[in-house]
């Protein structure tokens, strides 16, 4: 259990993987400044707070993530779905646009993409 502790982003996946949610959170905010650059880390961060339905406190750590490498598909995928969930239309619509732009033959963001405009 000590190596927990010296990889503090493991922890914070097994504390998800076992569902303490909360426990999660708490520890990884407290975390935040000492990896406040790390992509990975905001990535899950922002993960725990949309598993626990809070989508507007997911939002800041997917778009700190994004900005730290702007490449990560499945960081745009999850950044998607907040923008989905707080009924950002436009902003979903960016997130599929450049995440076809990285990955043209990605059919669920085509399809969310018509579907999303054709409203």
């Amino acid at each position: 259990m000590v190596g927990l502790f010296k990889h503090p982003k493991r922890k914070i996946k097994k504390l998800l993987k076992d569902g303490e949610y909360d426990e999660a959170i708490k520890f990884g905010q407290g975390l935040e400044s000492e990896y406040s650059d790390d992509h990975d880390f905001m990535f899950i961060m922002g993960s725990a707070f949309f598993i626990v339905d809070d989508a507007k406190r997911a939002l800041p750590y997917f778009q700190k993530a994004f900005e730290l490498d702007n490449d990560d598909v499945e960081t745009l995928t999850l950044k998607t779905n907040v923008h989905l969930a707080l009924e950002q239309k436009n902003e979903a619509i960016e997130c599929c646009q450049r995440i076809l732009k990285l990955e043209p033959k990605n059919t669920e963001a085509q399809q969310l993409l018509d579907e999303l405009e054709s409203v």
